[in-house]
């Protein structure tokens, strides 16, 4: 795969994921939530780095979230993780799931891009896969500022390219 097309892919979904980080350092202990609940922000957060995780696995039946996380988004029944997690174990996630999106990006071939990932109703090749889960990523981290924007009338700014690059030859 061309590595000027990967530079670029990395610099938009790069800056998704610092848009997402940028949220989750802006949101004060107050709106964070102590609670279970789907519109809690760290639920959100939480959300959206375990999809971020799991869409960038090669295969959906070898993954596993790195600890102290598990697979409660698999749950048929909706059960939301058995504790709130902090500021602190969201932003290493956050690492996790940006630093394996580089490695994929990096690693990218046409035939690795060309092969696709089944889970559910997804059946996309992992190069659309990667578009799926960016806009996914986006869209979490807009909720996640219009959240800050309701309740603290404060928002982080947009980021046009990620503030890493690729580290690809």
């Amino acid at each position: 795969m061309d590595k000027y097309l990967k530079e670029i892919i990395w610099s938009q979904f790069g800056a998704s994921i610092d848009m997402l980080e940028n949220a989750i350092n802006a949101c004060p202990e107050n709106v964070w939530g102590n609670q279970p609940g789907y519109h809690e922000f760290w639920y959100i957060t939480y959300h959206t780095l375990f999809w971020l995780d799991f869409y960038l696995s090669d295969s959906p039946d070898n993954f596993s979230p790195p600890s102290p996380f598990t697979l409660s988004e698999f749950d048929p029944e909706g059960a939301l993780p058995e504790k709130v997690y902090s500021k602190k174990e969201m932003l290493s996630y956050l690492e996790h799931g940006r630093q394996k999106c580089k490695k994929r990006i990096e690693t990218l071939t046409d035939e690795i891009a060309n092969k696709h990932f089944v889970f559910g109703s997804i059946n996309l090749s992992i190069e659309e896969l990667i578009f799926y889960n960016m806009r996914h990523v986006q869209h979490h981290a807009a909720q996640l500022n219009l959240l800050l924007r309701q309740k603290i009338d404060s928002a982080p700014r947009w980021v046009k390219q990620a503030k890493t690059q690729l580290n690809s030859n």
